[in-house]
């Protein structure tokens, strides 16, 4: 169980530097493959559905890449849109073939015809992509059961303490029994030390433990135990809002420390704002602002981040609403031309900041670069296509209607877990 025993967010940098691509003895080829069909039944399109601002299917990726284990990272799927995601994210991709595409196509003959379309690999290391909250450690640690200590299969497993009890049908007058208790001597919890149950995470095997026997546990045959805040496995909607917030808690989120944002830029217009302006009777133009949002931007400023709102020329809003915006706030508003970053660039190094200690929440093409240099970068949910690619984060909400709520609080969480892997990297480093 020593695997399991790791505080939230153990993923250090030093760890996930020193990880890349490991030197092995053997020179076998190991991929990692998440299978990815297009047809989901329980929620459409499920893998690349997005998930705290990034597609399900990213989270696994992630961790995957960054794990530095791989010769080659893989998705095999019948979709296009997938494909390019799946892309976006470091992977090759394997169009399967429509017999291992239907609804009753198991996993293993998937994986069977993957490995008779790449004979290179060695060893397979199947992700579900449904498993959000793998850490590139929990990859390390796995496979070197199969590299380092000899074995040929390896599976994750989450321990439950849940008694179990033998199901017996409606009517029938048959006495149910207990499976894994003696009610006469029930253990308290801390006594017992529970049962080891499959998480559905991940699955390793050798190539021929798969093409000869037809499964990935056979041979050789071993476990790897997940803490249970790591064990999220998606399998239907309501799932989905429980898993958004484990996945802020305990999600990997890339190889550096978590930002600590200590400036922002937001757009006004499509951002605090949907982009419409409202003319009364008397020519008066008028604009809503979501009282959620606002709350967010004072929160980030009692965290002595200093926020800054962003027009432009061509925004219609009347300067004496952004006075009034402004003073509300109690905030800055700065007016950027067609290329925003070369106004913003001058404001940052005047502020003695880099473009990592910045969170910037835009909604157009116009964004994009500021959208990628920032160390946190959001857009809303009805931002285009070209934003959406650029961003860091995807908010749920729409402009106006608490996308920039929901980006502070993604903020302030990073910094809170930024704060919390400084204390463990100076715990870790004292007991050391």
């Amino acid at each position: 169980m020593a695997s399991a025993r790791r505080r939230n967010n153990e993923t250090s940098l030093d760890e996930c530097q020193s990880s890349s691509k490991l030197p092995r003895n053997d020179k076998s080829h190991i991929a990692a493959l998440i299978l990815a069909r297009g047809g989901s039944k329980g929620i459409p399109l499920k893998n690349i559905k997005m998930l705290a601002g990034v597609p399900l299917i990213g989270w696994v990726l992630r961790a995957a890449v960054d794990s530095g284990m791989f010769d080659s990272v893989w998705v095999s799927t019948d979709h296009d849109k997938i494909e390019e995601v799946a892309k976006a994210w470091g992977a090759q991709v394997h169009r399967r073939s429509p017999k291992v595409s239907r609804d009753f196509s198991s996993s293993v003959e998937t994986i069977q015809e993957f490995l008779e379309h790449h004979k290179e690999v060695d060893i397979v290391c199947h992700f579900q992509a449904t498993s959000p909250c793998l850490h590139p450690f929990h990859v390390k640690e796995a496979l070197e059961k199969i590299t380092v200590h000899g074995y040929d299969s390896v599976f994750a497993v989450v321990r439950r303490h849940q008694f179990r009890w033998k199901e017996v049908e409606k009517g029938s007058g048959e006495q149910t029994v207990p499976f894994n208790l003696e009610p006469a001597k029930r253990p308290r919890r801390q006594d017992w030390p529970g049962e080891l149950c499959e998480n559905g995470s991940f699955y390793f095997a050798k190539k021929e433990i798969i093409e000869k026997e037809g499964h990935l546990q056979g041979g050789k045959l071993t476990y790897y135990e997940m803490l249970p805040e790591y064990s999220v496995d998606i399998d239907v909607d309501i799932d989905w809002p429980v898993a958004e917030q484990r996945v802020l808690r305990y999600g990997y989120f890339g190889k550096v420390t978590p930002e600590v944002v200590r400036l922002m830029f937001c757009n006004i217009s499509g951002c605090l704002t949907d982009g419409k302006i409202f003319m009364s009777v008397s020519g008066e133009a008028m604009v809503s602002v979501n009282t959620r949002d606002t709350t967010g931007l004072r929160m980030l400023q009692e965290e002595q981040v200093e926020v800054i709102l962003l027009t432009t020329e061509k925004d219609p809003i009347d300067p004496a609403l952004l006075k009034k915006l402004e003073d509300r706030i109690k905030c800055k508003v700065e007016k950027v031309g067609k290329e925003p970053l070369n106004d913003l660039q001058s404001i940052v190094e005047k502020k003695k900041l880099e473009w990592k200690d910045v969170a910037f929440m835009g909604f157009d093409q116009a964004d994009v670069k500021c959208l990628n240099l920032a160390g946190l970068s959001a857009v809303p949910d009805d931002a285009p296509a070209v934003a959406k690619k650029a961003a860091k984060y995807i908010c749920r909400p729409a402009g106006g209607s608490g996308a920039v709520r929901e980006f502070t609080e993604h903020i302030l969480l990073q910094k809170q877990m930024a704060k919390s892997q400084r204390e463990q990297d100076r715990i870790d480093r004292h007991n050391f």
